[in-house]
């Protein structure tokens, strides 16, 4: 099921950014001929090379989440179940701020202000307060049932919204901020989401 396009900021080339942390819309996606896009892009879609792709390590996570997404959609064999992405939208006065971090070490972090730092690369900072993230996250999604419908619009002020990308499916979950950070399970998840935002935003000021 493709979800809705949103555009949360003015600057578009930010809203690109933001519709390609979902990894549900592969129109977002651009083939540049080179594997794995082929598969990504094949029509009519190989389920059997999707699924494959999907269940691959070695590939971004990003990719194998959109075929996990894509094969999902035909109706595919599932793949074996692993958390892609987790996805903290925070409504502000001035905007949304977005972090997003992902199973590959990889992160991305869009501030309200309309400013983003990309970080593609695990590094031995990152590596822990990843994987820190990943433990609460995946006690979240331990506890609470996947989505079934298409992905709502961006949070309004005030409102914390807690994405996680379940091969394929994705888990959600949303509530004001205070009570968030009181929640014995989001709290964790939203103050070690807090130390990689933290930290992302220190390294990118000092270069």
């Amino acid at each position: 099921m493709q979800s809705p396009t949103f555009h949360p900021y003015q600057n578009e080339g930010l809203n690109h950014l933001y519709e390609l942390l979902f990894c549900d819309n592969e129109a977002a996606f651009s083939n540049n001929g080179a594997f794995p896009w082929p598969v990504l892009f094949a029509d009519p879609p190989d389920a059997e090379a999707l699924l494959q792709l999907a269940n691959d390590t070695n590939q971004e996570s990003r990719l194998r989440a959109l075929a996990a997404n894509k094969l999902r959609a035909i109706g595919g064999a599932a793949p074996k179940p692993e958390l892609h992405g987790v996805i903290v939208e925070v409504g502000m006065e001035g905007g949304l701020d977005v972090l997003a971090a992902f199973s590959d070490g990889t992160a991305r972090y869009l501030n309200h202000s309309e400013r983003a730092i990309i970080s593609d690369a695990p590094t031995e900072a990152t590596n822990p307060l990843i994987a820190t993230l990943w433990h609460h996250s995946i006690n979240v999604v331990n506890k609470i049932g996947p989505w079934d419908k298409p992905r709502l619009e961006p949070p309004q002020t005030g409102m914390v919204r807690l994405s996680f990308l379940v091969s394929g499916q994705l888990y959600f979950g949303q509530a004001p901020m205070d009570v968030f950070f009181n929640d014995p399970m989001a709290g964790p998840v939203l103050n070690s989401a807090a130390q990689l935002m933290a930290y992302l935003t220190e390294t990118a000021t000092q270069n």
